[in-house]
């Protein structure tokens, strides 16, 4: 029993150290403003929508897939949702095929393969970027990932202990990236 109960304890303590330097280390927006041959969002927010239209509309990069789109939503919707002008119209696409973050970097490595792209930037949101980083980098080793984690306004990370959504969040997506770290070893 003694054993049994260090072993949890040592579980727990385990979780909690990792939990925090996660939560620590999740990444900022670079200051500068990259390039790079495609730009790939992945929905779930308009800040992160909006935020790569306005990467295409400025010529960041030559294409732009939203991935993990409804099948109800049409292109146009998007284009009227995110404000997109013309680079949108003609150098945007919607990908349907991603129901979550694995199907999102399959579809956007396919995408990337077919427009012979070299490099991409990410665009997603900030606590969410490490496990999108993990999943696309072992879909597409070969190709350049630029992170560009969104502040999203519907997720307050400053005194996240303080706000139980924010915390819970912050627990489920930790969760769901140790889950992906051995999903991916697995699949190399």
């Amino acid at each position: 029993m003694r054993v049994f109960l260090t072993v949890l304890v040592l579980a727990l303590l385990g979780y909690a150290i990792g939990f925090v330097l996660f939560v620590g280390n999740l990444p900022a927006a670079p200051t500068a403003m990259p390039r790079a041959d495609g730009i790939v969002v992945l929905t779930g927010g308009d800040d992160r929508l909006n935020t790569a239209v306005k990467m295409l509309e400025g010529g960041v990069g030559k294409r732009l897939l939203v991935t993990g789109t409804s099948l109800s939503i049409t292109k146009e919707t998007v284009g009227n949702i995110s404000g997109g002008g013309p680079r949108f119209h003609c150098c945007a696409d919607i990908g349907y095929e991603a129901a979550d973050t694995h199907d999102n970097a399959e579809e956007a490595a396919t995408w990337a393969r077919e427009n012979k792209f070299g490099s991409l930037i990410v665009v997603t949101g900030r606590h969410h970027m490490p496990r999108t980083l993990k999943e696309f980098s072992t879909a597409m080793p070969d190709i350049t990932l630029i992170a560009w984690p969104v502040e999203q306004s519907n997720v307050v990370l400053s005194g996240w202990w303080q706000r139980p959504r924010t915390a819970q969040l912050l627990h489920r997506e930790y969760f769901k990236y140790l889950a992906s770290l051995v999903t991916t070893r697995l699949a190399r």
